[in-house]
């Protein structure tokens, strides 16, 4: 019998402390004990989720300085599944990254971390960690650099293409984040975040102050298009629907924009009065039991409502 496995969103502090405070009971379990990778194959049937669970957990317990129970919770599945598994050693390098006290303590990390590539170039966390791990401490061209190796030898790596993404349009490379997106949505193309994504890079293309009208006009429509496939996708997502309604408002506003690339101005009003009528109702129905992340987004979005007098 499976067992779906739940990811949670450790980036709301809420979120983590809750699941980080489930340390002690989980590694209690008794399907946890500690056993050998031998003694576990001929033993009672594991559930999955226990030990994806487990790996939640660890990441909770790091984001709340919770460090002691990080360390059990990662020797447990290391017991479990050996430390020369590269999960584990990816995990481990994330403990180790943690611990770390000073900037020499972070370089050592990476100079290990350049090693296990050296011995092992197909382990994908290590190369992922290092690439994490080179951001971090501020050398972004070393970093795109790095991405760009790893896609070559692993082009079929959404996360990476995404990361590669992020890393250009922090630079100004707009049209080189553009690309690295398309090629995570041939990847994922029923991913409605990705699409979302994709929209605001066009948008925020299209606020460049070197580009032409024409150009911009361009860069708003597909703007335009990813965001409407995004809550085409998903319906409740607020974040498609920010955008498609910062895009068609911009839009809208330009001259050339009473039919461009057959998006005719009554297509824009309707759109535009579509994303609204939904950032209300999101607002309204949400606002009440939001919190962090979630609760931040609800603020911007009736901010905007706000400020277009909707």
């Amino acid at each position: 019998m499976s067992t779906q496995i739940q990811y949670y969103n450790h980036d709301d502090p809420a979120t983590a402390m809750n699941l980080s405070q489930k340390a002690s009971s989980l590694l209690s379990k008794s399907s946890l004990k500690r056993k050998s990778q031998v003694v576990s194959i001929v033993s009672a049937i594991e559930e999955p989720s226990e030990w994806a669970e487990l790996e939640q957990v660890f990441l909770a317990c790091l984001r709340t300085g919770d460090d002691e129970s990080a360390h059990l919770c990662l020797e447990r599945i290391t017991t479990r599944f050996g430390a020369a598994n590269h999960r584990i050693m990816g995990l481990r390098g994330l403990y180790q990254e943690a611990e770390a006290k000073t900037e020499e303590d972070l370089r050592r990390i990476l100079q290990g971390y350049n090693q296990i590539v050296k011995e092992d170039p197909m382990n994908i966390p290590i190369h992922k960690r290092r690439t994490a791990l080179i951001r971090s401490i501020g050398m972004p061209g070393d970093a795109l650099e790095c991405l760009v190796q790893f896609l070559a030898s692993f082009p079929s790596d959404t996360e990476a293409w995404c990361e590669l993404s992020d890393l250009y349009q922090q630079q100004g490379l707009n049209q080189q984040a553009i690309f690295c997106m398309e090629e995570a949505l041939l990847l994922a193309p029923n991913a409605w975040n990705l699409h979302a994504r994709l929209g605001e890079l066009n948008y925020l293309a299209s606020q460049s102050a070197q580009e032409g009208i024409a150009t911009n006009e361009k860069y708003l429509t597909e703007a335009v298009h990813r965001f409407a496939r995004s809550v085409e996708l998903c319906q409740d997502y607020l974040r498609g629907y920010y955008g498609l309604k910062l895009a068609t408002d911009k839009l809208s506003s330009l001259p050339q924009s009473k039919s461009t690339n057959g998006l005719a101005s009554e297509t824009l009003r309707r759109l535009n009065t579509t994303a609204v009528a939904k950032l209300k109702h999101i607002v309204k129905q949400s606002s009440s039991t939001a919190s962090g992340p979630r609760k931040a987004e609800l603020i911007a979005a009736q901010a905007l409502l706000d400020q277009s007098g909707s």
